[in-house]
């Protein structure tokens, strides 16, 4: 059973998993990994012109050669004007159209958020994009950019998992409110860069009730709420494991509840105690660089 799609507050469809081109293949060539995954039954790939690989996304496209209409492809906007940063995002993936072209950080912008947006209005206004959205919006970004915008995001990508479902469960009610569909990337985290943790034992129980893997459960999470999916491998047996999660059982509302509140006692205190110490890291290069710069002065500015 294939995942299906997602109705998009355009009128647009969404395909409801996608490949993304970030992570293990950011800033690499990735013409056989968006190949492989095309091959596998993917009919989404997520890129971005940050990723430094839309132009290994169009090899794959014209190696596949399948019809433009079977292959739902996104891009995101990472700088410059917008209206240049579209045409070498187009010319590099070999398309005269993208399906969703997203603003991909409030942090990365022509001007102001705002100007930035009215960018994006116009690329959907002349169909170089069919879709248009964002991506790592908080609930305030939305509300600000929804006094000014003409046209409402149809998405906002986001990094989203068990772990940090606490922090962005009032940007998943905000965004269903507003028919903004949610993408999640990163979700995978509690397995391959926080495992030993309280999800841990929920995931292995609900897998031996459905017969699925922990990646499933999370998966199937998500796939609970109506959330496009945006995941990334380089193996094919993890694209087929991926790709066979609308065939397992539902998920009951008691097994979400289990995973959000074993989510919410946070990740193992391992890692809590590892990021303290990273964040203390760069507090320190920080304060050397400046010192080195600035000279000591600075500090009691």
């Amino acid at each position: 059973m294939p995942f299906g799609s997602i109705k998009l507050n355009d009128g647009n469809e969404i395909p409801a998993i996608a490949f993304g081109t970030g992570t293990e293949i950011l800033r690499k060539d990735a013409t056989a990994a968006v190949g492989m995954a095309l091959e596998n039954g993917f009919t989404h790939i997520d890129t971005a012109q940050i990723y430094e690989n839309e132009e290994f996304v169009g090899n794959a496209l014209r190696d596949e050669a399948l019809p433009r209409s079977e292959v739902y492809i996104t891009t995101k906007y990472g700088g410059g004007k917008v209206s240049e940063a579209i045409l070498d995002s187009l010319k590099k993936l070999g398309l005269k159209q993208v399906d969703l072209y997203l603003f991909h950080s409030p942090a990365i912008v022509d001007g102001t958020i705002e100007n930035t947006w009215r960018g994006l209005e116009k690329i959907k206004d002349s169909g170089l994009a069919k879709s248009i959205g964002v991506s790592n919006f908080t609930v305030q970004q939305l509300q600000d950019l929804a006094k000014t915008a003409r046209i409402k995001p149809s998405v906002n990508q986001i990094r989203l998992h068990p772990y940090n479902w606490v922090q962005n469960k009032d940007l998943v009610t905000y965004a269903s409110k507003q028919g903004i569909v949610l993408e999640a990337f990163g979700s995978l985290a509690p397995i391959t860069k926080t495992p030993g943790g309280p999800v841990d034992q929920v995931l292995s129980n609900i897998g031996e009730r459905i017969g699925a893997t922990p990646a499933q459960v999370i998966f199937s999470w998500l796939k609970s709420k109506g959330i496009v999916i945006v995941t990334t491998t380089t193996k094919k047996e993890r694209l087929e494991e991926y790709l066979a999660v609308p065939d397992l059982p539902e998920l009951t509302d008691a097994e979400i509840t289990a995973i959000e509140e074993a989510g919410a006692k946070g990740p193992p205190s391992s890692f809590r105690s590892l990021t303290r110490k990273k964040a203390a890291f760069r507090l320190i290069t920080v304060t050397v660089a400046a010192t080195l710069l600035y000279g000591a002065r600075w500090l009691f500015a």
